[in-house]
C-alpha cells in the first residue's frame, strides 16, 4: 500500500480529522505526527495536503426548526421506574392510555412524570445528521444525554434537569450550523 493510501486510510478512521481537513484548519505537520503511519512526516503531511484538496469544502446550513424544552421528564411505564404504568398528569405528557410517550429507546420510555430530566424537543428540519451534530455539540459542552432519537421530523434529547438550559442553547446553536455532507 502506498504512503498516500495508508495516510488516507488512517485519516478516514478519524472523522474529526476529515472534518478538519474539509474546513481547512489542520496543521499538516502536527496531523502527520499524530497519525500512526510509517514514513517521513513531511511526506505524510504532503499526502494530507493532497487529500484535503480532493475533499469537498466544509459547509454548513441552518435548519428550520422549533426547539423547546420540557421539564419533569423521567422513565415511565416500565420496570425502570418502579411503577406499573404511565403516571403523567401535568398535561404535558401522554394524555391517552396506550400513548407511547415522548421517547422510547430499547424498551425504556421517557415522558413527563415529575422526573429529574429535561427533554430538548426540536421539530421541523431535523434528521440523523442534525442529531449527530447536536450530540457532538453537547459532548463539547460537557452535557451527557440520557437518551436521544430522531424520526419523522422530530428530535428528542433527554438530559439531566440541571443541564437543561445549557442543552437548549447548545442544541439551538448546533442546529444553526449543521454540516452538509
Amino acid at each position: 500500500m502506498s504512503l498516500a493510501a495508508e495516510t488516507r486510510r488512517a485519516v478516514d478512521r478519524r472523522p474529526f480529522l476529515v472534518a478538519a481537513l474539509r474546513a481547512g484548519v489542520v496543521n499538516y505537520t502536527a496531523a502527520a505526527r499524530y497519525l500512526n503511519v510509517d514514513g517521513d512526516p513531511e511526506a505524510i503531511a504532503t499526502a494530507l495536503r493532497r487529500y484535503a484538496e480532493e475533499l469537498p469544502a466544509y459547509e454548513s446550513t441552518g435548519r428550520d426548526v422549533r426547539v423547546r424544552m420540557r421539564s419533569g421528564i423521567g422513565v415511565i411505564g416500565g420496570e425502570n421506574d418502579g411503577e406499573g404504568g404511565n403516571e403523567a398528569d401535568d398535561g404535558e405528557g401522554s394524555e391517552m392510555a396506550g400513548d407511547p410517550g415522548l421517547l422510547t429507546v430499547g424498551g425504556v420510555t421517557f415522558d413527563a412524570c415529575d422526573g429529574g430530566g429535561t427533554a430538548i424537543v426540536a421539530s421541523g428540519g431535523v434528521d440523523p445528521a442534525a442529531l449527530a451534530h447536536a450530540l457532538q455539540a453537547l459532548s463539547i459542552a460537557d452535557v451527557d444525554p440520557d437518551a436521544a432519537a430522531v424520526g419523522d421530523g422530530t428530535m428528542v434529547i433527554v438530559v439531566d434537569r440541571r443541564d437543561g438550559a445549557t442543552a437548549l442553547r447548545t442544541v439551538e446553536a448546533a442546529l444553526d450550523r449543521v454540516p452538509d455532507r
